[in-house]
């Protein structure tokens, strides 16, 4: 079995979740050392298995100006020194079909951003790397499109996809959380994974002074989120954690201040074990049914 497979089936087995986390793009390399120690000794004190997330480059941003990152070359090689100096599988998204080849060198988990779920040649390329695939929802998609989605890597010759929820476009600027997805996506039969700091995303809500628009978002309703998502059964848990979130580059108000990251996980492998984790316990609704 590649290790690409035998991660993957280990995920699928953990009890009673999975974390994918980090902060939302790389800073810098200090920066990111940093917060993998820290989020690796929490994780690891509460028997979490970790994925560790963060972005070489931020391509889909409200405005040219905004920060992007270090890029493709200077960030993989971050990444690969975090990934051996921490012994941590890394997960890390693209954007285009032409960087998956050298992202699947070092990621162990490739990831479809929301914008892009449905783009064909993108999915195809990043199947082809053999890496585990995870795509998250566009905000305009219904959960059934995932099931397509997911589709398109296993035809592709990869088995190793898994999907994840962000949310739903909820007029301007805003964005819900529907905890019905999470049950309709198990029909693209793979891990089902929640992103409980994106999905709380405001884009381009936040007015800036001198004119212009950011990217706002409710970092209070994380843990709310969050339980909802543990309650209902996911896999794994994506989040975008940061030592200090109001002076971060990208996405501050989405991001789950480092200090209170513990205190959160506690709380959520509590509510796994009280709902049994990923709802082994099912009820047959079919009579129910018209």
């Amino acid at each position: 079995m590649d290790s690409a497979s035998e991660l993957y089936n280990h995920l699928k087995s953990v009890e009673p979740f999975f974390v994918l986390a980090g902060p939302n793009v790389i800073e810098s390399e200090e920066h990111i050392f940093r917060m993998a120690e820290h989020i690796k000794a929490i994780t690891s004190k509460l028997g979490l298995p970790l994925i560790f997330k963060s972005s070489f480059d931020k391509a889909n941003r409200t405005s040219s100006k905004s920060f992007r990152g270090p890029g493709l070359a200077e960030g993989l090689k971050i990444l690969e020194k975090v990934k051996l100096a921490y012994d941590l599988p890394i997960v890390t998204d693209v954007h285009e079909a032409s960087q998956c080849d050298a992202v699947g060198q070092v990621a162990d988990i490739i990831q479809i951003p929301a914008f892009l779920c449905r783009q064909t040649d993108l999915l195809v390329a990043a199947a082809q790397t053999g890496k585990i695939i995870n795509i998250k929802k566009g905000q305009f998609c219904a959960p059934s499109v995932m099931t397509n989605s997911a589709e398109k890597v296993r035809l592709a010759g990869n088995q190793n996809v898994m999907v994840c929820e962000r949310g739903t476009m909820f007029g301007y600027s805003d964005l819900i959380v529907d905890p019905r997805n999470l049950e309709w996506m198990r029909e693209a039969n793979c891990p089902i994974v929640a992103d409980i700091t994106h999905s709380l995303q405001q884009p381009a809500g936040k007015k800036l002074e001198g004119g212009g628009v950011a990217s706002g978002g409710l970092r209070e309703l994380i843990p709310c989120i969050a339980r909802t998502a543990v309650a209902v059964g996911v896999d794994g848990i994506f989040m975008e954690v940061h030592d200090d979130p109001l002076s971060a580059p990208v996405d501050g108000p989405t991001q789950w201040p480092l200090r209170h990251l513990e205190e959160l996980l506690e709380e959520l492998v509590a509510i796994a074990r009280v709902t049994k984790g990923k709802q082994q316990f099912k009820i047959d609704l079919t009579p129910f049914r018209d």
